[in-house]
Order: structure tokens, then C-alpha cells, then sequence
């Protein structure tokens, strides 16, 4: 009678959250491990690194990724599932099935590819929650989480709903003004409580495939720079290979189509490095919080 009595006194808005946060908290409870990849500013590549990381992850284990940019969503198309439908289940949504069996969720799915999201924060912020707490991820070894460049709205949503996740990669580009931009990601890491896996440096360096001759185009070691003056990992650098950038239009991933480039071993050897940095799985959940 008491627990009846308190219940109702609880604010209906209250009630709503207070399920929400127990939705999402289970969906989350069947993953063990939770990536943020995120950027002090955008041009740096951060959602091609994020789509292949993602496929190279599932290599050796279930991968997912959410597309956290609300309003600017690029992984559908990097992973060649733009024209895939979201279908609706009794309890949420069933994710789209990428390559290399990546489970896939983006806001380009739900709406129509021409139409701007024209949102505030909290609308962005909801809709968010929803790709996170809605999705039937099932079990997952890893998701990655794609966050829109900078430090504003869903980043913070992503650290305050996933406080567990195991942290966040950098992802940066070799200039030594990267340093300024690594920094932005380090404080709002340390603002928000959660830790830093490490530092990807991309477009680093360029092979030319005809005369073999390496041209540092945006130079080299301004990443690696950033995180040693930071104390941070550095996980590794990704040159620049032009194929990367038809493989995104295509929407077949880098590493499953040149699993033998220069570039397809830097993102595997990033795996390697970033594994050791992540936090020890809790045992997934068993009984009917599990389903």
C-alpha cells in the first residue's frame, strides 16, 4: 500500500523518464562495449574512421554503430544502407544489417533524405535517447558511436544516458593546430567524466600509387603530438588513400574492399591498439530484464 501511495505521488512526466532511463539502461546492460568516436571540429574523416573501425570490430565479434549526428547523418550512406527501411517491432526498432553484419541506426533512416532536421537541442537530444534505448541491438560485443564534430547537444546526451561507456577515440587530423581541437574534446571528456581510449591521427600522409613517392600533404605527427603533450594514448595514424573516399560514396567500406592497403592495416593495427584501453566487460544480464 505504501509502495502504491508513493508511486502515485511520483509526477507522470517523472514516471515516463524514470522508464526510459530503465529502457535504456537494459538495452545497454546486453553490450560490452561502448565507443564514442568524436572530433573537436568536422573535416577530419571522424564518420569514415568510425564506419570502418566499426567493421573491423566485428571481425572478431557483433558490431553496431549509432549515428549520432542528428542533423547531419553520413554513416547509411558510408555503409550503404541509405535505402534501407527501419521496421518497427512490438518493443522498438530493428537496426539495418550493414556489411560485415554491422547493425546500423541513423536519423537519415527515419526521415526523408531531403528533408533538414530544423531541431533544437532537446528535440535532437529525444531522438537521440530513441536510437539508443528503442533499437533491439540484442547482444553486441561493441557499438560505436558516431558523435556530430565538437561538444555541444549530443555528445553530452551520450555521456550523461551511457555512463558506462568504455570511453572515446579522438579522431584528428596531423596539423599541430589539432592540438587545439584535441584539447576542446579533452575538457568536455573530463567535464562529463569519461575517459579517453586515445588519439587517431588521419590523413596522414599520401602514397602516390603511380610513383610510390609519400608526400606529406597535411603533414605528419601533429596528432601523435597532441596526445603525448596530453598523456594520452596514441593509437595510430591513417594515410590518405583516395580509395577510402570512393569506397564512402559506394558504401562499401575501405577495409573489406583494399584489405591489403596501407591504410586497411592502419585501421586494424587502431583495433589492436584501442582493445587493451577498453574496460572489462560486465557479464551480460540474464531473466526477463534481459529480453
Amino acid at each position: 500500500m505504501a509502495e502504491e501511495l508513493e508511486t502515485a505521488q511520483i509526477p507522470p512526466h517523472i514516471m515516463a523518464a524514470m522508464r526510459e532511463r530503465m529502457k535504456m539502461a537494459q538495452r545497454m546492460s546486453r553490450i560490452k562495449h561502448k565507443i564514442v568516436v568524436m572530433s573537436g571540429k568536422g573535416g577530419v574523416g571522424k564518420s569514415s574512421v568510425a564506419a570502418n573501425l566499426a567493421v573491423v570490430l566485428a571481425e572478431d565479434g557483433s558490431a553496431g554503430i549509432v549515428d549520432a549526428d542528428v542533423t547531419g547523418p553520413d554513416i547509411p550512406m558510408l555503409m550503404g544502407v541509405q535505402d534501407a527501411q527501419v521496421k518497427a517491432t512490438e518493443t522498438g526498432m530493428e537496426p539495418t544489417i550493414g556489411p560485415a553484419g554491422v547493425k546500423v541506426i541513423s536519423m537519415a533512416q527515419l526521415i526523408d533524405r531531403d528533408t533538414a532536421v530544423v531541431w533544437r537541442g532537446p528535440l535532437k537530444i529525444k531522438a537521440l535517447k530513441q536510437m539508443l534505448s528503442d533499437v533491439e541491438w540484442g547482444d553486441l560485443d561493441y557499438l560505436v558511436i558516431d558523435l556530430p564534430p565538437g561538444t555541444s547537444d549530443e555528445p553530452l546526451s551520450v555521456a550523461q544516458e551511457i555512463p558506462d561507456a568504455d570511453g572515446a577515440v579522438v579522431v584528428t587530423t596531423p596539423q599541430l593546430v589539432s592540438l587545439l581541437d584535441v584539447r576542446k574534446s579533452i575538457a568536455f571528456a573530463k567535464a562529463v567524466k569519461m575517459d579517453i581510449l586515445g588519439v587517431i591521427e588521419n590523413m596522414s600522409g599520401f602514397v602516390c600509387p603511380h610513383c610510390g613517392k609519400e608526400t606529406d600533404i597535411f603533414k605528419v605527427g601533429g596528432g601523435e603530438a597532441a596526445a603525448k603533450e596530453l598523456g594520452l594514448p596514441f593509437l595510430g595514424r591513417i594515410p590518405l588513400d583516395p580509395r577510402i573516399v570512393v569506397g564512402g560514396d559506394a558504401g562499401k567500406p575501405f577495409v573489406l574492399e583494399h584489405p591489403d592497403s596501407e591504410a586497411a592495416k592502419a585501421f586494424r593495427a587502431i583495433v589492436k591498439n584501442l582493445k587493451p584501453h577498453l574496460k572489462e566487460a560486465r557479464p551480460r544480464p540474464t531473466g526477463p530484464l534481459a529480453k
